[in-house]
């Protein structure tokens, strides 16, 4: 058995523990920076490393196809080294590649590195976690997991992405990196003050090298086709459908060589045998994929139709993260103090988010930062609510052995649903983009009264202007194009929108039917295991 359950759950005192807590929170903001250093500065790193859009790709591919392998293999590094240490290991890591990384503009070099920040990244968030859990009590658990969700969850969605806009604006994107390396040592320093504050003690165990080598194919052949399938417009490109068949088939053997296993596999199915964690990880998956969907599509369409820069955008959604830490801590206080299920505030989760979503789908290229906040903060609220009772949820049943597995299974639903929903919602604005720019189009015709008065009236202000008359006629025309494309555009991000309001809408039916499926299992089995001593008897 593996011995992190032997862990001394006591700390030596409250300053070792607090120096604990924060490390972590501070080393997991390290992963959250670097998880988000290319949304916003994409076309700068394109830029300053002579990349196609092509090359450039593969600095996400490889971030997260590794952060995935992390997920799958932590368990396996906490079985074998010291969990502090290996955080402490994994945040130099971190601050190391980053700081190179903001030292160079080679691309081939760039890859290597946003590999080695996506697994220790992901390491730092299965170890972090993991001795949080361990080392406090389940009953404290609420505001333990709240302030670790504060830099796992909540920074990367809001504070990051304003932090980055601003030094992408005032610096440049090397600057993105560069802000990991003090809050990397600054956690390191935490983390070595609180030396003496836990102690595990581990017992190891062999890797699964066939297992792992199949579940890194299947992740990078599928991370690959989530991430360029749009580009490609899907199965029209043959490396996108060999690449689905190759992941695809890696994956299924990795499902049956893990079953067929007697020995310790990489992963650790039997987690699934809770109903609680089954659920939280099926809501986390949508869950993943609101988030990260949403994260992509509110600072793209102030980008793209509303011609923000990228410090506005990145502000757009800053103020959501003080109400995405209040409803945390709200939730925390409910459930710690009051002693409410976190069951309870899913629903409101939920049904806020959807409400944000909505809300955001009357959106047009005349909406502003005023006009936009509202359903903003509406949405941090809700994932606040959401991703607490979420987490609470999914490793309430699970015993200190299966702990590491279920962590990383739960992360990794995560990331995965955000990579689907990404991929999705690129691929609706594609599609509707080119549908909406035709329909639009063949409604803009010559002999069409409205038409031609606005060409008219545009021509004759440029005509007012110096330009002769049949520049300006040209001119004109282009200018109607532009509006045209313009208008594509935001019905295009209001059909995204709409997209994750239905996403729930559809999902919410189905995650209580469920839930009450896994209740009616639990219960059964409970009544089965009663009855055993009675027919014994």
């Amino acid at each position: 058995m593996t011995m992190i359950a032997n862990t001394i759950r006591r700390l030596d005192g409250r300053a070792a523990g607090a120096a604990l807590v924060a490390g972590i929170v501070l080393a997991i903001l390290t992963e959250a920076i670097a998880s988000t250093a290319l949304s916003l500065g994409r076309n700068d790193i394109i830029g300053d490393t002579h990349a196609t859009p092509d090359e450039f790709a593969w600095l996400d591919v490889g971030y997260t196809t590794t952060k995935f392998i992390g997920f799958m293999i932590a368990a396996w590094l906490m079985a074998r080294f010291d969990l502090r240490r290996l955080v402490i290991c994994s945040t130099l890591l971190m601050g190391a590649a980053c700081g190179i990384a903001a030292i160079t503009d080679r691309l081939d070099l760039l890859i290597a590195l946003r590999a080695i920040q996506g697994f220790s990244g992901a390491t730092l968030l299965v170890a972090g976690q993991s001795i949080i859990f361990l080392a406090y009590p389940r009953s404290r658990q609420p505001i333990l997991q709240a302030l670790f969700a504060m830099g796992s969850v909540v920074a990367p969605a809001t504070i990051a992405p304003a932090l980055q806009g601003w030094l992408i604006d005032s610096q440049s994107w090397a600057w993105i990196f560069f802000g990991v390396v003090p809050v990397a040592l600054a956690a390191i320093g935490l983390l070595l003050i609180a030396d003496d504050a836990v102690q595990f003690a581990n017992e190891r165990y062999p890797l699964d090298w066939i297992g792992l080598a199949l579940i890194s194919v299947a992740f990078f052949c599928l991370t690959y086709v989530f991430n360029q399938g749009s580009r490609w417009r899907w199965f029209e490109e043959s490396r996108i459908v060999w690449l689905i068949l190759i992941g695809v088939t890696a994956l299924l053997a990795f499902l049956g060589q893990q079953a067929a296993s007697k020995a310790r596999g990489v992963l650790d199915f039997s987690v699934f045998r809770s109903g609680d964690f089954s659920f939280a990880f099926i809501v986390c998956f949508v869950a993943g994929a609101a988030l990260f969907g949403s994260a992509f599509l509110i600072p793209s369409f102030a980008v793209s139709v509303l011609a923000f820069t990228p410090t506005d955008a990145g502000q757009l959604l800053l103020p959501s993260g003080a109400f995405f830490a209040g409803a945390l801590l709200v939730a925390a206080f409910l459930m710690q103090v009051r002693g409410a299920s976190p069951i309870v505030t899913v629903p409101f989760g939920i049904l806020m988010i959807m409400m944000a979503m909505w809300m955001l789908s009357g959106s047009t290229s005349e909406s502003g930062a005023d006009d936009m906040m509202v359903p903003i903060l509406l949405r941090g609220f809700g994932l606040g609510f959401l991703f607490l009772s979420v987490t609470l949820i999914a490793f309430s049943d699970l015993d200190d052995r299966s702990l590491a597995f279920g962590i990383g299974l739960f992360n990794a639903g995560r990331q995965l649903g955000g990579l689907i929903g990404v991929a999705a919602l690129q691929t609706i604005i594609d599609n509707n983009l080119t549908a909406n720019a035709t329909v639009l189009a063949a409604s803009i015709a010559s002999g069409v009264s409205a038409v031609d008065e606005r060409l008219a009236a545009t021509s004759a202000m440029l005509v007012a202007r110096g330009m002769d008359g049949m520049t300006a006629g040209r001119a004109a025309m282009g200018l109607l194009g532009r509006t045209v494309i313009g208008q594509s555009t935001v019905i295009a991000f209001d059909t995204g929108f709409v997209a994750i309001a239905l996403l729930f809408l559809v999902a919410a039916p189905v995650l209580v039917t469920i839930k009450i499926a896994f209740t009616l299992r639990a219960k059964m089995r409970l009544g089965t295991s009663d009855e055993a001593p009675i027919s014994a008897l």
